[in-house]
């Protein structure tokens, strides 16, 4: 069986496809979402305290991951109507940290067969062999997945992350830029490494306006938040 659930797909890999019931219907992934962001998510089981208070962050944070024309799309090894029943216990009983009546509108996966959650190798034997661990796929608008996560059970998920790292994946592909260790939007980015020797030697000797080197494979530039704001995929 271990070898049957660990396979894990890579960053720059096609996101495998799949039809699934969901609490919104059945989709068929990720074509339903073609042009849009998704972040794919596994919780490992409704009704359970550190998935609760993650699915009221998520629903609290949807219109921000939609503005930034982003589907959540979570899954974990139940069945459609246990989803149902916990989303309504959420929305209809859980105050947390002032988060209340929250309604999940993205659609979660049942995947009670445990097929997605094989595919996508979100079983990590040493966890447990019937939930998925806390897994998170990062899968931009041409299908393909460009971060992935792995939490265990116990440890719920930083949201100020991963809308950090949603902002600065967009950020990358329209600036054509890479971002520095702690990068904030809004704070400096770096510039593209010269790809010649006389550009390199040019680059130590000759710094753009507002472009700071430390060395000539590393110089930073200004990237205002406001810039970020207006042009990253809306």
């Amino acid at each position: 069986m271990e070898n049957d659930i660990t396979a894990i797909p890579r960053i720059g890999d096609d996101a495998p496809a799949f039809k699934a019931i969901t609490t919104e219907g059945e989709i068929n992934f990720p074509d339903d979402f073609q042009g849009r962001w998704i972040i794919l998510f596994s919780h490992p089981a409704d009704f359970t305290p550190v998935c609760t208070t993650e699915f009221i962050t998520f629903g609290n944070m949807t219109a921000e991951f939609e503005k930034m024309n982003c589907q959540l799309v979570g899954l974990s090894i139940d069945g459609v109507s246990s989803h149902i029943a916990w989303l309504r216990t959420i929305e209809e009983k859980i105050n947390y940290k002032g988060m209340k009546n929250v309604k999940i509108h993205f659609p979660v996966i049942d995947d009670v067969g445990m097929k997605i959650a094989k595919t996508y190798g979100m079983l990590h034997p040493g966890e447990s062999n019937t939930k998925a661990v806390r897994a998170v796929f990062f899968i931009d608008p041409e299908g393909i997945i460009r971060t992935i996560l792995y939490y265990p059970m116990a440890l719920g998920r930083n949201f100020d992350e991963m809308k950090r790292i949603l902002i600065g994946l967009q950020t990358i592909d329209r600036f054509k830029v890479a971002l520095p260790a702690d990068w904030k939007p809004g704070d400096d980015v770096i510039t593209t490494s010269p790809g010649t020797m006389e550009k390199a030697e040019q680059r130590a000797n000759e710094e753009e306006a507002g472009m700071k080197c430390y060395d000539w494979f590393l110089c930073t530039k200004p990237l205002p938040l406001e810039k970020i704001e207006k042009n990253i995929r809306r």
